[in-house]
């Protein structure tokens, strides 16, 4: 087997995950939270579609965990995405959180949204 040590360049892959929290280049933030090419930052929730919206400059897919499980995401918050260029996967948050990994070494301009497990 041949192994790879991954390049994230300066972005911050999702370290792991646990009741309520997301850690992020090794440290322990509160759920729910966002992170992008600027970093972790706070995000408040499903409600909260501009501080997604805002990101459409910065990256072309915005992956959206929903939580332990899968889920429909509001009607508004994805009509306000997509208004907004984004393209948007929703998946729970703990495949949300590997998929960002995986297009983040891969080079992608990718940000990811998450509610607590």
């Amino acid at each position: 087997m041949r192994l790879n040590e991954i390049d994230y360049n300066e972005s911050k892959p999702i370290d792991g995950y646990g009741p309520g929290f997301f850690r992020v280049g090794g440290e322990a933030l509160e759920a729910p939270l966002v992170v992008s090419p600027a970093g972790p930052a706070a995000w408040g929730g499903l409600d909260d579609a501009e501080t997604l919206a805002a990101l459409a400059e910065e990256v072309d897919v915005l992956l959206v965990g929903t939580g332990a499980e899968i889920a429909h995401i509001p009607a508004a918050l994805r009509a306000r995405l997509e208004e907004a260029g984004l393209g948007v996967e929703t998946m729970a948050s703990p495949a949300a959180a590997r998929t960002y990994n995986v297009l983040l070494s891969e080079g992608r301009r990718i940000a990811v949204a998450l509610l607590g497990v």
